[in-house]
């Protein structure tokens, strides 16, 4: 099979080519199209630190390093929750306001320039395939989980 033919193959092009278009943009502002995923995912009220990296796909030692970064350039504050103090809440700063600001711009013209493209219907037909697309790789997953876990109790 050609990989023209394959469903990773336009998925991966087409997000590559997403991430470096955002990558460009971000870089006007000192930022990454990562950093600006976690800035816009930072509310208002605070996020939990535990919940940024599963929102991104991210995997926690990078966004901890990520943090530490936003921290040091003084976009991110930490704060233990006033409630629970095994909670630390992320916070933006002013500055990472105006960062965030940048990124939803950015977010938001791409988005425009894609739907000015495409009608209703081939929107909702994209969102529908995206949707069975993410529902056979979370089944694809599990499967590969519970064969693994079979295979450890053979081992054992």
């Amino acid at each position: 099979m050609k990989a023209d033919r394959t469903v990773d193959h336009h998925i991966k092009t087409g997000w590559h080519a997403i991430s470096r278009m955002y990558n460009s943009y971000a870089a006007q502002f000192d930022m990454t199209m990562s950093i600006g995923y976690v800035l816009l995912n930072i509310d208002r009220a605070g996020t939990p630190a535990t919940k940024i990296a599963p929102a991104l796909g991210l995997e926690s030692r990078s966004l901890t390093r990520m943090l530490k970064s936003l921290e040091e350039k003084k976009w991110i504050r930490r704060e233990i929750d006033e409630d629970d103090k095994r909670v630390v809440k992320v916070f933006l700063t002013e500055e990472g306001k105006r960062k965030r600001d940048k990124a939803r711009e950015g977010v938001i013209t791409f988005n425009n320039l894609v739907m000015g493209e495409l009608d209703e219907s081939q929107l909702n037909s994209f969102f529908g395939v995206m949707q069975k697309i993410s529902r056979v790789v979370e089944e694809m997953t599990a499967a590969q989980k519970a064969e693994n876990m079979e295979e450890m109790e053979i081992d054992v």
